[in-house]
């Protein structure tokens, strides 16, 4: 049996059938922008892996740090104990965060920082005396993870977790903001979509515990941009309830947006934001929680006055040195002019896929480039024909759409454009 022969038959990937599991790829070795295939195939990754590997692959700094971490202490517990790559990791993050959130809570994934979030929501709730507050709102098509609580906030008909209704908790869901990223914001309640957030916290809010919402990009929901005036008085909404206000920034942290965070977009901060995929360089997995003083000092202050969560590998030194990595490259680099570059030029050059048949948008917002079909797109169809395109794409949904790491040159990300086009004159 082949390897890949094993893989189809004993290997379960993400968002596969074990019947009928589509075309896998033997990647071998990753270099810059480039994975390189077992048939000696080398393709542009259009995905970051995942939206996480923004500096590409294999950058020296960040070998380097998780080389020189493994050689000193690849882990110990972070209960009772710490240590210097944690400690840097989170002045660095202090440092790029909006004022205000100052409690850093490290995590494993970005679906567990989703699950710290709603139970530091909770129990802050709780421990001010709100006991009947233990349920969330959040706005229609989005998306934020896969594990158990994080899929209830989901959105229930487009959020991938439709079939487990029932099993999960009920929460409420609000309409999508309906004013575009870059469109004219109106005041109108009625119709800006605000108005639905509204009605939702006076006839609920005295059991919501937290609005969760993605800032500004919808990832996995469909990949929708909108206006940052929703946020702001999100905030105020929130604020006239008693409701906490959590921000998602899995996806969109770390530079994504063309700001180092969505949320700076905006004029507010959130009482907790969940990191995640980009922390350390698409490295290894890794997220955090980041709290206000407030959230964190309500959970301190009462009963049981710890807050109830601990994961075996928190703040695991390996991840912590990626990160730290990461992150002061970022904050030595030119990172912004790179994603403005990247930006204008996705915006050039997907342009012109406005005017095939099949296609219903084309929006670009920092390093994130989406052609929206007005029909579902076939990633299994799509890999075959991308992989002789030399570039990895893997479209999902009505979507097909590149986030590339921020170090991609001019020539090869008219490559990924030039694919998306393509692909969307021929799924």
């Amino acid at each position: 049996m082949t390897p890949l022969e094993f893989d189809a038959h004993h290997l379960w990937h993400p968002y596969t059938s074990v019947t009928e599991p589509g075309p896998t790829h033997m990647a071998v070795r990753t270099e810059g922008v480039r994975i390189h295939l077992e048939d000696g195939t080398a393709m542009i990754d259009g995905m970051s892996s995942w939206w996480s590997a923004i500096h590409g692959y294999n950058h020296p700094a960040i070998i380097g740090a998780v080389k020189a971490q493994l050689d000193q202490m690849p882990h110990v517990m972070f209960g009772g104990l710490t240590h210097q790559p944690a400690v840097d990791l989170g002045q660095r993050l202090l440092a790029m965060l909006p004022e205000g959130l100052t409690r850093i809570f490290y995590c494993d994934s970005g679906s567990v920082a989703v699950e710290v979030a709603m139970k530091m929501a909770v129990q802050y709730q709780h421990s001010i005396g709100q006991t009947r507050r233990s349920r969330f709102a959040s706005i229609r098509s989005g998306y934020h993870g896969d594990t158990w609580k994080a899929m209830s906030v989901c959105d229930p008909v487009t959020g991938m977790h439709h079939i487990f209704k029932g099993a999960l908790s009920v929460q409420h869901f609000v309409d999508t903001p309906p004013i575009a990223f870059g469109q004219e914001w109106v005041e109108d309640p009625a119709a800006n979509g605000l108005a639905s957030l509204a009605a939702c916290l006076e006839a609920h809010g005295d059991e919501i515990a937290a609005l969760i919402l993605e800032p500004i990009v919808q990832g996995a929901g469909g990949m929708y941009f909108y206006h940052p005036e929703y946020l702001n008085a999100a905030r105020a909404l929130c604020d006239a309830h008693g409701v906490l206000l959590i921000f998602d920034e899995i996806a969109t942290g770390f530079g994504r947006t063309g700001k180092a965070f969505a949320t700076d977009h905006t004029e507010i901060t959130p009482d907790i934001i969940c990191l995640g995929k980009a922390i350390t360089g698409g490295t290894m997995s890794f997220a955090a929680t980041v709290a206000s003083d407030k959230v964190a000092e309500g959970i301190g202050g009462a009963e049981p006055g710890v807050f109830m969560h601990g994961p075996t590998f928190m703040g695991n030194p390996l991840a912590c040195a990626a990160a730290g990595a990461s992150l002061a490259l970022l904050q030595e680099g030119d990172w912004q002019a790179r994603v403005a570059r990247i930006e204008a030029q996705m915006a050039a050059e997907l342009a012109p896929a406005r005017k095939l048949p099949g296609v219903a948008d084309v929006r670009v917002l920092g390093a994130i480039g989406v052609i929206e079909m007005d029909h579902v797109v076939s990633a299994a169809q799509a890999h075959p024909i991308s992989k002789e395109l030399g570039v990895w794409l893997r479209p999902f949904g009505r979507n097909i759409y590149a986030m590339p790491p921020f170090v991609t040159e001019p020539e090869d990300l008219s490559r990924i454009t030039g694919a998306m086009v393509h692909l969307a004159g021929v799924l």
